[in-house]
């Protein structure tokens, strides 16, 4: 099979879409499939094009893993701002259309998001080719611009939500990321048997059990600190506000033996560290952006690891990917996220659950696992156990392998 795969985002960017991206497509490379994406140039979270790549008109080509990868030009944008991200994400679906409409030979194109003009780009270009387009759904638009509060013309809104619903129209079929998201499009009168539910997973071969990291304990003063870290996009909807006010609490009450380390970047980063900074929250670590292996170091030098969204009715639908990195990593979970996700935790034993945006909550947590290091222990073996050996890419590539065979038998007959 020749699968044509657009994605806004591809390695060496570590967000989740890149992860589910490249960790499916070479997958089914080693299956025995031709995998082409379709991408941009690294620059996320800040809109700066990574080290060695070159954001130019044309078609830059690369191998990743067995992968054939296009580069195409984008305005390039931080992920901030509605105006500046929209004019990147409407190139990048000019871009796509053109580079994709060259491919021949594809049996089947897919489009991922986040963002939904990258669905757009599949079903243009999968309607040229003559082939089935698969909406690979990872986020709900505009409900997520609406989420995060960002201040948008309701007008603008009005039309986005009409455009969402000709997309799911024009897809042959959908698969998304979890129970909640599922039921969200059968709300919109997508039907079942349009839609198949494929998780974001873990990479076990890479993310696994590993003793902590002296030089991350050195680097960041580490040395008989209780770590909860968390790992991830610092952007509008993770409510790490939150981490700020519980870490002031920590600080009244004397728990200088526990640290936050908040590791990525994102939208509002600047202004967690200037409020930390005038607060004097000496307890609050930022490390930035890191790679991958030494957010890998990170995260095995810490006690716990914080999962947290803002308190939102749409969250409660997501399924976040860094569950399954750090319950593959044996952590326990200080999970802030309601909903399906939340259910999952509670069901696997692995972590304590805590109301988003509860400062209260996230402390008594923190002390509680701070306190008792054989609950973290118990809490994060049985995470691994009942998440991350269930919750594998090796496993759900298959699934979506399967997912994609029956939609072009579908097709031929």
């Amino acid at each position: 099979m020749n699968i044509l795969f657009l994605s806004h985002y591809f390695p060496p960017e570590g967000n989740a879409p890149a992860t589910r991206v490249s960790n499916m497509a070479k997958r089914w490379v080693k299956a025995g499939h031709n995998v082409t994406v379709i991408t941009g140039v690294p620059n996320v979270p800040d809109g700066i094009v990574y080290a060695g790549y070159k954001n130019r008109f044309g078609i830059q080509e690369e191998e990743y893993e067995g992968i054939r990868v296009l580069r195409v030009w984008t305005w390039i944008a931080a992920n901030k701002g509605f105006l500046q991200r929209s004019i990147n994400y409407y190139t990048f679906m000019c871009s796509a259309i053109k580079a994709a409409k060259k491919q021949k030979g594809m049996d089947l194109l897919i489009a991922t998001s986040p963002q939904f003009f990258c669905g757009w780009a599949g079903s243009v270009a999968a309607r040229k080719l003559t082939i089935p387009f698969v909406l690979d759904l990872r986020d709900l638009w505009p409900e997520s611009i609406v989420a995060v509060g960002a201040s948008v013309n309701p007008a603008i809104i009005r039309q986005l939500e009409k455009m969402e619903g000709q997309l799911y129209e024009k897809a042959d079929h959908i698969v998304t990321v979890g129970e909640g998201y599922k039921a969200k499009l059968l709300e919109k009168d997508v039907s079942e048997e349009k839609t198949s539910i494929v998780t974001n997973g873990v990479d076990r071969k890479y993310f696994s059990p590993r003793e902590p990291s002296p030089e991350i304990i050195e680097q960041y003063e580490l040395g008989g600190k209780f770590v909860c870290s968390y790992i991830g996009t610092t952007g509008m909807a993770s409510g790490l506000e939150v981490v700020l006010r519980a870490a002031a609490i920590l600080k009244r009450e004397g728990r200088d033996d526990i640290r936050f380390m908040l590791v990525g970047s994102g939208a509002i980063l600047e202004d967690l560290k200037s409020k930390a900074n005038t607060s004097s929250l000496d307890n609050v670590i930022f490390t930035g952006l890191q790679p991958k292996d030494k957010v890998r170091d990170i995260m095995a030098t810490s006690n716990a690891c914080l999962i947290h969204l803002a308190k939102k009715p749409l969250f409660e639908t997501v399924l976040p990917s860094k569950i399954f990195e750090a319950t593959a990593m044996r952590k326990p979970l200080i999970h802030g996220v309601a909903g399906y996700s939340a259910k999952l935790v509670q069901e696997a034993n692995a972590g304590i659950c805590i109301t988003p945006e509860s400062e209260n909550e996230l402390c008594s947590a923190i002390i509680k696992l701070a306190d008792d290091p054989i609950l973290c222990a118990e809490l994060g073996t049985s995470g691994e156990k009942n998440i991350a050996e269930l919750y594998n890419f090796e496993t759900l590539a298959g699934n979506y392998l399967k997912i994609l065979e029956s939609i072009l038998n579908g097709r031929s007959k």
